[in-house]
């Protein structure tokens, strides 16, 4: 860890090519960023042309986080927001990167964790990427040219994150802080009830299951859980399934 200045993690899905890992860095460290995870990259890693291309921001890449997936990147935070510019069909908050990195500085200063996500780039985030998160970020670009190379999507919200951010001081300590569900425990609750309704055979008809259990890992992530909130829906699901099995 390059500093101790609050801040988001940025993570890169599934990256490409080692040279946009590079400028990711570079970009990140020209707005004070140091926080990066690399979830699945394409290529080798660490990637000499990362190195190249990062240009005296190579201590982000020893510094950065290699991940096998999304998962193991956001377990631990309380927010996290997925950039993309299509529409996604998935029901979000969807913030311009000036409103996210405002939120990210909120919750940040109150002693949460926060992610930001970065597809790939070909094709971007996929959908169920996007459903991990609890906002969808969109930059306002022109609609006949909407893509984005990752590195000019990760110096945009560097920016906004220094624009907003000021001197941002997180409440250690706070009780408030600390009762936040992580990303981690919401995906563990997103299971069991995926599990307990497939055996219940709620996932009809079987062609459209998969964009049904999509839907509702999307519902638990747009929810503002607390620990105690996955606690007592963890308990109402083993409660329906204990009387189911009593009767």
């Amino acid at each position: 860890m390059l500093s101790n200045i609050p801040q988001p993690r940025f993570v890169l899905v599934r990256p490409q090519m080692g040279q946009n890992i590079g400028a990711a860095a570079r970009a990140m460290w020209n707005f004070g960023l140091d926080r990066m995870s690399v979830v699945s990259p394409r290529d080798d890693w660490p990637s000499g042309s990362a190195v190249a291309m990062a240009s005296g921001a190579g201590r982000l890449l020893d510094e950065a986080v290699l991940c096998d997936d999304i998962g193991a990147a956001i377990g631990d935070c309380a927010w996290v927001v997925a950039t993309t510019a299509r529409e996604r069909g998935l029901t979000k908050p969807v913030l311009s990167p000036e409103a996210a990195m405002q939120e990210a500085a909120r919750r940040i200063g109150a002693g949460q964790k926060v992610a930001v996500l970065f597809g790939p780039e070909r094709t971007g985030l996929e959908n169920d990427d996007i459903a991990r998160a609890n906002a969808i970020m969109s930059v306002p670009v022109n609609p006949v040219f909407a893509s984005l190379n990752l590195a000019q999507c990760v110096l945009l919200a560097a920016y906004e994150w220094r624009r907003q951010a000021g001197d941002v001081v997180a409440t250690a300590g706070s009780a408030a802080a600390s009762d936040w569900a992580s990303a981690l425990e919401v995906e563990k609750l997103a299971q069991h009830y995926e599990a307990r309704l497939d055996e219940a055979e709620f996932f009809f008809p079987p062609g459209k299951a998969d964009s049904m259990k999509l839907k509702l890992r999307n519902l638990w992530s747009r929810m503002p859980l607390t620990r105690t909130d996955v606690q007592i829906f963890h308990g109402i699901m083993r409660q329906i399934v204990r009387s189911r099995d009593r009767s």
